[in-house]
């Protein structure tokens, strides 16, 4: 699937990486602090995507998971509820500055996927792509977290369109723009490699403590 094309939005952050905008210096995480440097918080949830906003119904949505596994397959949406559902508490932080406090999800844990489809000795990353194009990439330790979930719903509510329903990745403790909406297909690779943003002068990992929200070089 070919990437998605520069919107102005797009443009515009591809810009704040070069320029390293937003970024305080500020690379510790005080035990008695829960926003992490150069973050406001937020009661709403903002929506950003890439302009191209894909209409995927929950009878049409299909995730493959693919590469280096054991067991391949593709789930859609009768098969993923029929895994164990999972409720959780965490926060957002996304790297346009903004965080939302104690979201409440429903969906499948990252691990009871992979319990699934078993990850062979050599995968050590994981790269998403949507249903729009978008690609992100994570290291293998970060997608396996306990607090990683496949997302179907938000605050008691199903996951809207724009914010990436039926189906999303979270993973909260790395910037928002890992958590890839309209999730579409799950590969892991041997060797790390960057994605959409990751190639756009975004940082590989993203740790909102660290600071970590462009690249080092």
């Amino acid at each position: 699937m070919p990437e998605p094309e520069m919107s102005k939005l797009t443009a515009t952050k591809r810009k704040w990486a070069v320029e390293g905008k937003f970024l305080t210096g500020r690379m510790t995480r005080p035990e008695t602090e829960r926003l992490p440097p150069g973050q406001h918080l937020v009661k709403n949830w903002p929506v950003l995507d890439l302009g191209q906003r894909p209409e995927v119904s929950k009878e049409r949505w299909r995730l493959d998971v693919r590469g280096l596994v054991m067991h391949p397959m593709t789930l859609d949406w009768a098969a993923l509820h029929e895994l164990p559902q999972s409720d959780s508490l965490s926060d957002i932080h996304c790297v346009t500055t903004w965080s939302r406090y104690d979201n409440h999800w429903r969906g499948v844990k990252i691990r009871d996927l992979m319990d699934l489809v078993h990850p062979k000795d050599e995968a050590n990353a994981v790269m998403l792509t949507s249903y729009d194009g978008y690609t992100t990439n994570l290291p293998l330790a970060d997608f396996a977290s306990d607090d990683a979930m496949l997302v179907t719903d938000w605050e008691g509510q199903p996951l809207t369109e724009e914010h990436g329903g039926p189906v999303r990745l979270v993973v909260p403790h790395l910037y928002f723009w890992k958590s890839a909406k309209w999730l579409s297909r799950i590969g892991f690779l041997r060797e790390d490699r960057p994605g959409f943003w990751e190639k756009n002068g975004y940082h590989m990992r993203g740790d909102p403590w660290a600071e970590e929200r462009y690249s080092e070089d």
